[in-house]
C-alpha cells in the first residue's frame, strides 16, 4: 500500500486507512465508471471524510491510478511467474494458459470495457491500464524468456519484443471475442487448452524450439 498512499504536509499516511479508500475506490470505479465516481461518492461509502482522501491522495486521477493498480495485483496470477518448472513448452503453457484465462475474466474484461468507454480521460485511464496491467505482464514474461534463453532452450535475443508477441497471441484470442456473446464456449478448458497449445508451438518454431540447445 505504502507505494500509492501519498501523505499530505508532511503528515504520515495511515496505511490501513489508504488501503480502505483504494479497495471503496475500486469498487465504485468498477460500478459507475471513472466519470460517475465522485470523491464524495467515495467518502460517503467509505464512511471518511473527503479530507481524509486527500491526505492520501492528490485528485480523483491518482486516487484511480491507485485502485486500478491493486486491481490488476488481484488480477493478475503473481504466482504464474514464481516457480514454473519443466520444459519450455511447459513452461510457457503454464504462463500462456493462464493468461488467457485471467483475460477472460468478465471482471478482468469489465475493467477494460469501462477504460475504453470513458471516452473524456480515456488517453490517460488507458496509460494507467497499460502500466499497472499489460506492461507489469509483458515485463514478467520478457524475464522468463531471459531465463529460458540464458539456459540456450530458446533463442530469443530481443526478449522484450519476444514477449511482447508472447502476450499479444493471448490478448488476440478470438475467444476473447467469443466470451462476448457465448461464454460457455470461451471459457470450455478444451478450447482454452487448444488455442494455448496452438500459440506456444507457434511461439516455440519462431524462436528455435528444441532444436536450439548447443547453438
Amino acid at each position: 500500500m505504502a507505494e500509492y498512499s501519498r501523505g499530505r504536509r508532511g503528515r504520515p499516511a495511515n496505511e490501513a486507512l489508504g488501503q480502505t479508500i483504494v479497495d471503496t475506490a475500486g469498487e465504485l470505479f468498477a460500478e459507475l465508471g471513472f466519470q460517475a465516481t465522485t470523491l464524495d461518492k467515495v467518502a460517503k461509502r467509505a464512511k471518511i471524510s473527503k479530507l481524509s482522501i486527500y491526505r492520501h491522495f492528490e485528485n480523483k486521477e491518482a486516487l484511480f491510478g491507485a485502485a486500478f493498480a491493486a486491481r490488476c495485483q488481484q488480477l493478475i496470477p503473481q504466482a504464474l511467474f514464481e516457480g514454473v518448472d519443466g520444459s519450455a513448452e511447459d513452461q510457457l503453457m503454464a504462463v500462456g494458459s493462464s493468461l488467457l484465462r485471467t483475460l477472460l475474466r468478465p471482471d478482468v474484461r469489465n475493467v477494460e470495457a469501462m477504460v475504453m468507454a470513458d471516452t473524456p480521460n480515456q488517453k490517460s485511464l488507458s496509460k494507467v491500464h497499460y502500466e499497472a496491467g499489460p506492461a507489469h505482464i509483458v515485463a514478467q514474461i520478457e524475464t522468463l524468456l531471459c531465463q529460458l534463453h540464458a539456459k540456450a532452450v530458446l533463442n530469443v535475443p530481443d526478449p522484450l519484443r519476444s514477449a511482447r508477441l508472447f502476450a499479444a497471441l493471448f490478448k488476440g484470442s478470438d475467444l476473447l471475442l467469443t466470451a462476448r456473446f457465448d461464454e460457455a464456449r470461451a471459457g470450455d478448458d478444451n478450447e482454452i487448452e487448444s488455442y494455448c497449445r496452438s500459440a506456444v508451438a507457434m511461439f516455440i518454431a519462431a524462436h528455435g524450439g528444441n532444436d536450439y540447445a548447443g547453438g
